[in-house]
């Protein structure tokens, strides 16, 4: 069996991680669909444990496109578009600039920048975002759509900044951030693609993750209302922690 599976596989990455992955997406996406917000720091950290750098991005931005767009269609009632819209619009703007500004960084900068990224975005309290306008959303909306080309898990950014819009509807947070990071990934897929990365062997996987992820969906859902926010977070942080810190460690590491 282990044999069957690698052949399906990317070079360099064994059964036992792949089975892994697949098992993590579920909850990953279950943690998204229940608070809008964690599960693609999350994958974005494990998948840097296993996936190489090169590829870490477009593929962690293939998995988060099939993700956030179960979540969009399962929670489709509750997407409010006259946010989505004008969030939409500058990630588009956005997108277009950040392909020209995708570059190749040395694996061990790439590291460390991403387990400082993932350490800033969870500690971090961003008091300014509540000061946006309908036109901040948008120019915020192509910034991020720049830096998700370089940094992959920008969902912890956007959520606050759609929060500023979408203050007493939970709901409407969760699946309006869904529905705008189908977008803002499946552009970056797009610059990816042109790019000339390679996406066919990393296929099988990714396809896994998101069918995993959908149960995770469904399940995240019904807990949307009724799991204990505030204990899951600390406990969830600490996590995200100590996988940023191994990240970080790995950056360190190599540059010595």
């Amino acid at each position: 069996m282990p044999e069957t599976l690698t052949a399906f596989l990317p070079d360099g990455l064994g059964p036992a991680a792949a089975v892994l992955l697949a098992v993590a997406s579920f909850f990953t996406s279950a943690l998204t669909a229940a608070f809008g917000v964690g599960g693609g720091v999350a994958m974005l950290a494990l998948l840097g444990l296993f996936v190489p750098v090169a590829a870490l991005i477009p593929v962690h931005g293939a998995v988060q496109l099939g993700s956030n767009s179960g979540r969009a269609w399962h929670q489709r009632a509750n997407v409010r578009m006259d946010v989505a819209l004008p969030f939409v619009a500058g990630t588009v703007v956005g997108g277009i600039a950040g392909a020209f500004l995708v570059v190749q960084m040395p694996d061990a900068w790439l590291k460390i920048g991403l387990g400082l990224f993932i350490l800033f975005i969870t500690w971090t309290r961003m008091p300014w975002i509540a000061r946006l306008s309908r036109a901040g959303l948008s120019i915020a909306s192509a910034l991020l759509a720049v830096l998700t080309m370089f940094v992959g898990a920008t969902g912890p950014l956007v959520s606050p900044v759609l929060a500023r819009f979408l203050e007493n509807d939970r709901k409407g947070l969760v699946a309006t951030h869904a529905a705008v990071m189908v977008m803002q990934h499946g552009l970056k897929i797009l610059v990816f693609g042109l790019a000339g990365f390679a996406f066919g062997q990393w296929l099988p996987l990714v396809a896994a993750m998101i069918a995993f992820g959908f149960l995770g969906t469904i399940f995240g859902t019904a807990l949307l209302e009724r799991m204990p926010e505030e204990k899951f977070r600390k406990w969830f942080r600490l996590l995200i922690t100590a996988l940023a810190i191994n990240l970080i460690w790995q950056g360190v590491t190599g540059l010595v």
